[in-house]
């Protein structure tokens, strides 16, 4: 089985082309959507977090508070390694679970959509890797209409993140999407040619 990984710094529109892959048929493990499911009570990653963050990045229910933990991570990189360290252990755990049911099924590709990608070490159990990349500017455009926070605050998650450079040198295909989302099907179809997911 081919597995495509899917990344791209926050905010250059990978969810979209995810969907994009989804619709021919791949299926899709978000890394996104494990984390939360990782995190839902009683949880062993939520209490290594909670023993290395402390209490306060809980909600009186005991579940994340996503923005205090953000706040922490964001603006102190030795904090974001920190994280990083224990949710990609758990994360990776799960994907690779999954990867190994898809394979059992003898499904011929799927996808692994991750922003953090290569700092969770899981281009290694990819066969290619897609990066998306935007303008900064774009993206910071995109961020705060998304996700309802500041500028200042979106800058921290950009500035966070490796550069587009990084992306380039270490990825198989690169989708560039500036433009108009009409443009991301082409590109899609172009990788999946390109791979032999689809042939002529």
């Amino acid at each position: 089985m081919l597995l495509i990984g899917l990344t791209g710094p926050t905010g250059a529109g990978k969810g979209e082309v995810a969907k994009i892959f989804a619709s021919y048929g791949l299926p899709v493990i978000n890394a996104d959507e494990v984390y939360h499911n990782l995190l839902v009570p009683p949880s062993s990653c939520l209490r290594e977090l909670t023993l290395t963050f402390g209490k306060e990045i809980l909600h009186d229910d005991g579940t994340l508070n996503r923005q205090i933990l953000g706040a922490i991570v964001f603006s102190d990189p030795a904090a974001l390694e920190r994280l990083n360290g224990i949710t990609h252990r758990y994360v990776m755990e799960e994907v690779r679970r999954r990867v190994e049911l898809l394979r059992r099924r003898e499904i011929p590709a799927a996808v692994f959509d991750a922003p953090q990608l290569f700092e969770a070490g899981a281009q290694t159990i990819c066969g290619a890797v897609v990066s998306v990349l935007a303008d900064r500017a774009l993206r910071l455009e995109r961020i705060v209409a998304r996700d309802g926070i500041t500028p200042e605050a979106a800058m921290r998650r950009i500035t966070s993140q490796k550069s587009d450079e990084y992306f380039r040198t270490h990825s198989d295909y690169i989708i560039e999407n500036n433009g108009s989302a009409d443009l991301l099907p082409a590109e899609v179809y172009r990788i999946l040619r390109a791979t032999g997911v689809i042939t002529p």
